[in-house]
């Protein structure tokens, strides 16, 4: 029930951050995506790997989103704090997202290849449908080179995440001196 909750509420982040940025509000997504970052960090038996995952996930999307913005091959709407860089909206989609990685996409631990796949296929998919759904992106003609982009970054972002995420999980379990247990 837990990943199916985490699920739902990732999606539902999803969806006011895109629709709300092609009405051209920002910050919507913004208040969205922390809304569930605090309730995931204070429902989580996984805290400590939710955190580190979201302090991985912010630059990896402010470096994949921002490059896109910065080339001029896509223009996202509501583009505060600069047209030159990743809007906050997306950075707090980043942010929500890293709150799947032990949940929800918890089973593509120790799947590489998978996770890869999954990045390159799904990362450009959910561009695309915030584009064309409610302009929340806007792609340069020709198309292919922003989504080339957004395949290969999610590809690589992807699977890296997948692992720091397995990685952290171990770690938050490990005993500590005496049997104790790292707190969560």
């Amino acid at each position: 029930m837990k990943g199916l909750a985490n699920f739902a509420g990732y999606q539902l982040v999803w969806f006011c951050a895109v629709i709300a940025a092609g009405r051209g509000l920002a910050w919507p997504g913004v208040l969205a995506a922390a809304a569930f970052i605090v309730w995931q960090l204070a429902v989580s038996e996984q805290r400590g790997a939710d955190a580190r995952l979201l302090l991985v996930a912010l630059p990896t999307g402010a470096l994949i989103d921002g490059a896109l913005a910065a080339s001029g091959a896509a223009a996202y709407a509501a583009p505060w704090p600069s047209t030159a860089f990743a809007p906050v909206w997306i950075l707090g989609l980043w942010c929500a997202f890293a709150m799947t990685l032990t949940h929800t996409l918890r089973f593509l631990h120790g799947r590489i290849a998978l996770a890869a796949l999954f990045g390159a296929i799904g990362g450009p998919l959910a561009y695309l449908g915030a584009a064309r759904g409610w302009g929340a992106v806007e792609f340069a003609p020709p198309r292919w080179p922003a989504l080339a982009w957004l395949a290969l970054g999610w590809g690589v972002a992807m699977p890296v995440l997948a692992q720091l995420a397995q990685r952290w999980l171990r770690i938050d379990d490990m005993p500590l001196h005496g049997g104790a247990q790292v707190p969560r």
